[in-house]
């Protein structure tokens, strides 16, 4: 018997997938486990393979068309066999989706016009002839007014300059856009992770309250250690694999950060898994450092730099890019000095992190220096994390990046 295969959720974001590539067509035989389909989903291009033996009697989807989760994109069974009854249960759901989706147009017994379309200036009225200056239905003429819906004001009622004014300063205050020239523009397809970012980042904006925290960190030990460490390294350590390994040891002591809100109680975890975002040209894509804390600077940079490099081929599995506890976002390498991120829900917090910038600096003793700095700035959810918290943790940070030998203990 013929056996449906549905649109598979390959992440736990994912409502929609895009058929990339098919590798089989119709007519082919297909084995139990064999490369179905290259599916695009909202983090990831996923070989997929199919559940199941037989030949490939039905593609349901072509490739490149967005199609939900759940609905049906092929049909597998045997030579010859007869899926008619099985393909108009397809139809029968697909148009029944299509007319619960579309509504009816209302239908008018009068014909409507939109402010800025062109309208033939008309001088007949119940077989009358309009009375309007010459001047008047040259201006009509030219800004597509119908004289008919214009009360003359002058001698007789005759449609003067004025009332033709009058009558455009109306139409524009209803639709504004109607004096605004017409602008050329590119509409560019939203691709699923798109889709999937604006989704999420506007759930989080919507539902979690964010309030921001930030601090100056000076870097200059930092960067010495990243010298000396790197001429005893194979693996090149970053300034953000610095970064990833402070944040985790200061979630091990502010537990409170690496936490969610589930509406019924704060979710504390007891792993730190850290999210760090990559720029790739469709968006960003968080990829997950697992267990940061248990990790030492050389295994997180060898692990980053490998996960980065797949987040930007679209070559991530699931397990990669998805369970973290805490996000980070550096936009240093790019010169921003200080921005804010918008949380990664669940999560309740995330750190952006601004530039490495030389920055004069007054010490104690009243002298003046300059020093490597650089501003974090801590976004928070106020349903599970308070203000006292949040600085405790910017604290902690701030003492493990000034005295980075901290970090190898």
């Amino acid at each position: 018997m013929a056996e449906v295969i549905e649109m598979p959720r390959l992440s736990d974001t994912m409502t929609e997938g895009v058929i990339a590539k098919w590798l089989k067509k119709v007519g082919d035989t297909v084995k139990p486990g064999e490369l179905l389909a290259e599916i695009e989903t909202d983090k990831a291009t996923m070989e997929f393979e199919s559940p199941v033996g037989g030949v490939l009697l039905y593609i349901g989807v072509p490739e490149g068309k967005p199609i939900p989760v759940g609905e049906v994109i092929a049909i597998i069974g045997k030579a010859g066999e007869d899926i008619t009854p099985l393909l108009s249960k397809v139809q029968e759901k697909e148009a029944a989706s299509t007319t619960s989706s579309v509504p009816t147009p209302a239908v008018s017994s009068k014909a409507t016009s939109s402010p800025s379309s062109t309208i033939a200036v008309s001088t007949e009225a119940d077989g009358e002839r309009l009375k309007a200056s010459p001047l008047a239905r040259a201006m009509a003429r030219e800004k597509g007014i119908d004289l008919r819906e214009v009360a003359g004001t002058g001698e007789g009622g005759r449609i003067i300059r004025r009332d033709i004014e009058a009558h455009l300063a109306q139409r524009i205050a209803k639709h504004p856009s109607a004096a605004t020239p017409a602008l050329s523009y590119t509409d560019q397809p939203l691709t699923q992770m798109r889709k999937t970012i604006a989704r999420r980042l506007t759930a989080s904006m919507q539902e979690a309250p964010h309030f921001y925290l930030k601090i100056s960190v000076g870097m200059d030990k930092v960067a010495e250690w990243r010298t000396h460490l790197n001429q005893l390294s194979d693996v090149k350590i970053s300034f953000n694999d610095f970064i990833l390994k402070a944040v985790a040891l200061a979630l091990r002591k502010h537990p409170l950060l690496n936490a969610s809100w589930t509406g019924e109680a704060i979710r504390v975890f007891h792993e730190i898994h850290i999210g760090f975002a990559v720029a790739v040209e469709e968006g960003l894509i968080v990829p997950v450092l697992r267990h940061a804390d248990r990790k030492g600077l050389s295994e997180i940079a060898k692990e980053t730099q490998s996960l980065a490099e797949r987040a930007r081929q679209r070559k991530l599995a699931p397990e990669e890019y998805s369970g973290s506890t805490f996000s980070v976002s550096n936009l240093g390498m790019f010169g921003i000095e200080e921005f804010t991120a918008v949380i990664n829900p669940p999560e309740a917090a995330i750190l952006a992190v601004g530039a490495i910038q030389p920055v004069p600096v007054v010490r104690e003793d009243g002298q003046i220096s300059v020093e490597r700095r650089m501003r974090l700035t801590l976004s928070c959810d106020h349903r599970v994390v308070d203000g006292a918290t949040g600085a405790q943790f910017l604290q902690t940070l701030k003492q493990l990046l000034e005295e980075p030998e901290r970090l190898l203990l």
